[in-house]
């Protein structure tokens, strides 16, 4: 089976915008391609953001569509880049590069603490438990992961945490009762940030139900990029954008939120996990 195309979200967004540029121009990729110089799948390639779109192409065609749009050259050589993740060797261009772009993240989890709320201890006893890690690879993702956080408290470019947690993730004991001790308290710390909504749904929660596997949707700043639902598997992930999908998250999403304790129940929640479970 062959491996799924991995594009960047910048990549994705400006081939769609350089489709839209030819719809409105009144061509087709079979009328297109040919005047500049392309095969019709390689046009389409470029669309999807499979393929790159170079500074030459880009400047072919808004001479063809008779359009020139200002900070499109731009928009093409942040695309070109390399993600500022590479620099660590992290080289998935899934999860962290959508929430790179995002302006909200709201995320359902049932066995983890959310990413975004875990402490460097938290963070190193789950990565060690990956066989495959090298330690290096470890300190990696810990940089990366710690990096993600800063946007939660970053007063120019800001990210909004909407995170449920099912309440049996806190009696899963990861890197022992310190690491466990330290992590409670940090969450109880991090829901206190105006960027973070942290709620728990209780163990005790009457006919409520429980989604088998995490997910999250994001929501991004510019109108024209839709939101997108994000779905992980023990061997890949899901990146979905149709419309009637997203929406169907979103409203079990909300129904967990009902379900859920509200936010000062969930810290004080916590705060008696932490006491009864693990001793402080």
């Amino acid at each position: 089976m062959t491996e799924p195309v991995r594009t960047t979200f910048q990549r994705r967004k400006l081939g769609a915008k350089l489709r839209r540029m030819k719809e409105e121009a009144g061509f087709t990729l079979g009328t297109a391609a040919p005047r500049l110089d392309r095969k019709r799948s390689a046009l389409h390639r470029v669309e999807t953001g499979e393929t790159k779109a170079d500074v030459h192409l880009v400047k072919s065609m808004m001479d063809l569509y008779d359009k020139y749009e200002e900070g499109l050259l731009d928009e093409v050589r942040e695309a070109l880049k390399a993600p500022w993740y590479r620099a660590y060797g992290v080289k998935d261009l899934g999860y962290i590069d959508i929430e790179t772009e995002a302006a909200q993240v709201t995320q359902f989890l049932a066995v983890n603490v959310p990413g975004l709320l875990q402490t460097e201890a938290y963070m190193r006893a789950l990565f060690s438990t990956v066989y495959t890690r090298s330690q290096e690879t470890i300190d990696n993702d810990v940089i990366v992961r710690l990096i993600r956080k800063q946007r939660l408290t970053n007063e120019d470019r800001p990210l909004d945490l909407v995170a449920i947690m099912y309440e049996a993730v806190l009696h899963r004991e990861v890197g022992g009762p310190e690491v466990m001790r330290e992590q409670l308290q940090h969450l109880i710390d991090m829901a206190g940030l105006p960027t973070v909504t942290l709620q728990l749904l209780p163990l005790n929660g009457k006919d409520s139900w429980v989604p088998i596997g995490p997910f999250t949707v994001l929501r991004f700043p510019e109108p024209e990029d839709p939101d997108l639902l994000f779905v992980e598997y023990p061997t890949g992930s899901l990146q979905i954008e149709k419309p009637g999908q997203v929406e169907e998250a979103k409203l079990l999403f909300e129904r967990l939120r009902t379900e859920a304790l509200n936010p000062s129940d969930s810290v004080a929640l916590i705060e008696r996990l932490a006491t009864g479970l693990y001793g402080t």
